[in-house]
């Protein structure tokens, strides 16, 4: 009975800090926004699936074919030409869940982390930014995964106090993940050639925060999708890749792009 009052109130909170960040964001004007960035861009389609998605780090199902493929075609952080590796991203949704696969080309796949809400980050990583509404709030869903299936998911804060982030880390969802790799983890003295990831995040994780614009035909979502890329087996250097141009805050809402759900 505890843990489930925990998670209710964990939830309770979680709501209220959208419902406010929502409303301070629709004071801001739009001098203000576009003097931080230049929003104009293109709408990345998310199709609706009718058909079961197995979660696998495969792209059996057929629908994956017919769903947007979107490159991560903006990086920072590069310093030697291996670490301009190419990614593709896809997303499916349907009444249960949002689908997402990750392929990534990676000469040398590393990771090390294997505490959760610590640094998965700082390896090869996967990384959604999630905001349930078309705007960009002071606020967003994050999850990044590694390898080794290790998590930070948290809601990020971006400004919380004293114009300072902060991430609520009691924010942990269940999620489904699954992963192929064709090379070998951690041994740099071979060439990889890449791996995938695949996950299923529950649309009942955005439960109270998505009334405003629920997972159906024609609604739209902030977002962004990235890749963390790490090629040295030690320290923590890595190139980002990005769906969408960014500043190197990957964080900042205001560059995040639009996802519409479709059919």
């Amino acid at each position: 009975m505890k843990k489930r009052t925990h998670l209710n109130n964990l939830k309770f909170i979680v709501e209220v800090l959208f419902i406010i960040t929502l409303y301070h964001c629709k004071d801001k004007t739009n001098a203000v926004l576009e003097a931080k960035v230049n929003i104009a861009q293109d709408i990345f389609k998310v199709s609706k699936t009718n058909s079961k998605i197995t979660i696998d780090g495969k792209l059996d199902e057929a629908i994956w074919q017919n769903t947007e493929v979107r490159p991560f075609n903006h990086f920072f952080d590069v310093v030697k030409p291996t670490d301009q590796q190419n990614s593709k991203f896809r997303m499916l949704w349907d009444e249960e869940n949002l689908y997402l696969f990750y392929e990534c080309e990676d000469q040398y796949i590393t990771a090390r982390e294997t505490v959760r809400d610590a640094e998965p980050y700082h390896d090869d990583c996967a990384e959604i930014f999630l905001i349930p509404v078309p705007e960009s709030l002071d606020m967003h869903f994050c999850l990044e995964i590694n390898l080794y299936k290790t998590s930070n998911d948290i809601v990020y804060l971006n400004n919380f106090y004293n114009n300072e982030f902060a991430p609520l880390k009691g924010f942990n969802p269940e999620f489904e993940v699954e992963f192929t790799v064709d090379g070998t983890i951690n041994d740099n003295s071979d060439i990889d050639k890449g791996w995938t990831m695949e996950l299923a995040i529950p649309i009942k994780t955005f439960k109270g925060v998505d009334r405003f614009f629920p997972v159906k035909a024609g609604s739209q979502w902030k977002f962004l999708a990235l890749r963390q890329d790490r090629n040295d087996p030690e320290g923590n250097r890595r190139t980002c890749s990005t769906i969408f141009p960014t500043e190197k805050d990957v964080h900042d809402t205001n560059f995040f792009g639009l996802l519409e759900f479709v059919e």
